[in-house]
């Protein structure tokens, strides 16, 4: 068949590479270097080292954590665009990634922002193991995303909150915990008595928007002995930025003293990029978006620890029996 194929399109017969049906995509890495694929681009491209040495060893336990994970953990997400679950496409492959460390599967739920309202929050939320509120813009679904926060706040559900999830996850606890009735984002209610999330101070004025938003990987200070520096193993992390509205600093001793912990600052202490609800699993939310920079092999630090209480959670909703024969004393 390779000769077959080579006659007709004037390719060596040993650069025909067959590339069958695997289980997961993640097998197909090995299943090319099987076929020497490797060896023929590093051949072609006069690449070639006798003394190269590959080794594959990670690449290959990554494919069996994934084959031999049996536990399920189910993640809700919470979006406006669910029916195009592409435009959520890194975030899924984020949790994929927490979940192949944890050795578990990932069951993501799409939940429509507009339909977590009143005591809907309760039939869509209660049977999740965790949430995780995406970024996005414009005001629609917008309340559903603040209930959700809430709800997981109260319920002791995980929730990860990512650029407007942040915002989401700063009004639910500005309005519900520090008494700030009609706290929003400027960005979604111009007229709001407590902007707890409004424009940078170098926005301010701005009307030509072009090229104006907050890019790039940006340095963030994190709090010693807080839950994300535990999560990082670091005081100091870099993550990607894409916004253009922040924390108002002039509301954030007050959110402090009812008890949320801005985890992580900008390193002149400015900007608020993490924050977090002490004595909660895990309810945590970032500025940033880290899903961008999670990889199958190196999990994003807030994703592993994300589906790492979520599995916690499972455990704890669907106790295991223990085996007859072997019930401790």
């Amino acid at each position: 068949m390779k000769r077959k194929i080579s006659l007709l399109c004037d390719v060596s017969t040993d650069a025909v590479v067959a590339a069958v049906d695997a289980e997961n995509i993640y097998e197909i890495p090995l299943m090319l270097h099987e076929e020497g694929l490797d060896d023929i681009v590093c051949r072609i491209l006069r690449l070639d080292d006798p003394d190269r040495q590959i080794d594959l060893s990670a690449w290959e336990a990554l494919v069996d954590r994934v084959a031999a994970a049996s536990e399920v953990v189910r993640i809700g997400v919470i979006g406006k665009y669910v029916n195009l679950p592409d435009a959520y496409l890194s975030v899924v492959e984020a949790l994929k990634h927490a979940g192949f460390h944890h050795g578990t599967k990932v069951d993501i739920d799409w939940v429509q922002a507009e339909e977590v309202t009143g005591m809907l929050a309760m039939t869509r939320l209660d049977n999740l193991d965790g949430i995780v509120i995406p970024g996005g813009f414009g005001e629609r679904g917008l309340e559903g995303k603040i209930a959700a926060a809430g709800y997981a706040r109260e319920h002791g559900i995980p929730c990860l909150g990512l650029c407007l999830g942040l915002h989401m996850m700063v009004v639910d606890f500005a309005r519900n915990v520090a008494g700030m009735e009609g706290a929003n984002s400027r960005e979604l209610e111009a007229t709001t008595p407590y902007p707890v999330i409004d424009l940078m101070d170098d926005q301010l004025g701005v009307e030509d928007k072009g090229a104006t938003m907050r890019l790039g990987a940006w340095p963030a200070q994190l709090r010693p002995g807080s839950q994300v520096a535990a999560i990082y193993g670091s005081e100091v992390v870099y993550e990607r930025h894409r916004h253009r509205y922040e924390v108002n600093p002039n509301y954030r001793h007050r959110l402090s003293a009812a008890g949320l912990l801005c985890s992580g600052t900008s390193p002149d202490d400015r900007l608020v990029e993490f924050i977090e609800l002490p004595g909660h699993p895990f309810w945590i939310a970032t500025q940033a978006h880290p899903e961008f920079k999670s990889r199958p092999d190196r999990p994003h630090p807030l994703f592993r620890g994300l589906v790492g209480a979520a599995l916690n959670r499972a455990h704890e909703r669907t106790p295991r029996l223990y085996d007859l024969d072997n019930v401790p004393s």
